[in-house]
């Protein structure tokens, strides 16, 4: 969000400049809002490209890029997170399945049918939460508060048999990354005989508009498996320093860690709270901060000498525990 908000900043001066100044360069970056910055480029990273204008250097988010021109020559920008068939926790690329293409509207029922097994219930010894399978070798997504000071984690799959959805227990949980200030988690299915995993997709709360329907699956107040459907109220809600998709979806304890899809069935948010003495005042963390959570994991990486804290602490240098001389 604070690049985002700092490219705005600068972008129209950019654009007064171009009309009057020569760019460092030829090469053009195309953004989504039909605005573009000339200048060179200096590096390209996963999650943003930064570019050098002459008067100052623009650090530039991949989703709010459309096209790159480099002398006169269009490039293909790759997309955050590769539509491809996800594998383990090495590959950033894999690790998630990811949209960035309009795909058609459906039924909420249908819907629900196709992805309703992505979805979990997350529980621990003081409650619950839910979550979503993230691919097909159990890795989830959840929020950070669900499991708050717990490392005994059960995970309840749902499958399909017959019509009938079975529900399975695994209670091999493993914490691989937590975000506590974007309260977000990423949990992992540890049960040797697991077998392959159903997993959602995750699209872009950057392409909503506020009106579009959205529909999210969870277990408010422990009511597993309950639908509730809705439309985007705001998607710039301001919450304690942080902005948020504000939802007409009814959202209750329980729903916390869950997704909340859009009619083409991607996750376009996590949902996380609401307004407690109101109706249809539901919030969910958007998407695009779970897919930087996602590709900045080992940022984030858990660790059990320290649970409340994301980040590892290497053991000091040997030499530090060699005995001082006698004074």
């Amino acid at each position: 969000m604070v690049r985002v908000m700092w490219l705005h900043k600068y972008l129209a001066l950019a654009a007064l400049l171009a009309t009057g100044a020569t760019a460092a360069s030829g090469d053009v970056i195309q953004l989504k809002d039909q605005a573009s910055v000339s200048g060179k480029i200096l590096a390209e990273k996963t999650d943003s490209v930064v570019v050098d204008v002459g008067y100052t250097v623009l650090v530039i988010p991949r989703p709010s890029i459309a096209n790159i021109v480099r002398n006169g020559a269009a490039s293909t920008v790759p997309a955050v997170g590769l539509p491809a068939s996800p594998a383990g926790l090495n590959g950033a690329a894999q690790f998630y399945s990811s949209d960035t293409h309009a795909a058609s509207a459906q039924d909420v029922s249908s819907l629900v049918k196709q992805i309703g097994e992505a979805v979990v219930q997350v529980r621990n010894p003081g409650g619950l939460g839910s979550g979503f399978l993230l691919n097909a070798d159990g890795y989830l997504i959840t929020n950070f508060h669900v499991i708050e000071g717990e490392t005994e984690l059960t995970v309840e799959v749902y499958r399909q048999n017959n019509g009938q959805l079975n529900r399975e227990t695994y209670k091999q949980v493993r914490i691989i990354a937590i975000n506590k200030f974007h309260d977000l988690a990423l949990l992992k299915i540890d049960d040797k005989d697991a077998p392959k995993f159903k997993y959602v997709t995750l699209g872009s709360s950057d392409a909503l508009n506020v009106g579009d329907q959205v529909f999210a699956i969870g277990s408010p107040l422990g009511l597993e498996r309950t639908v509730t459907s809705g439309i985007v109220s705001t998607k710039t809600r301001e919450m304690e320093g942080e902005l948020y998709l504000q939802t007409s979806t009814q959202i209750n304890p329980g729903n916390s860690g869950g997704p909340l899809f859009n009619l083409a069935g991607e996750v376009v948010g996590v949902t996380n709270m609401k307004i407690t003495f109101g109706e249809g005042l539901g919030f969910a963390i958007p998407v695009e901060l779970v897919k930087s959570f996602l590709d900045h994991r080992d940022a984030f990486a858990y660790s059990t000498d320290n649970p409340n804290n994301p980040y590892r602490y290497l053991a000091p240098p040997s030499r530090t525990f060699k005995k001082l001389p006698d004074q």
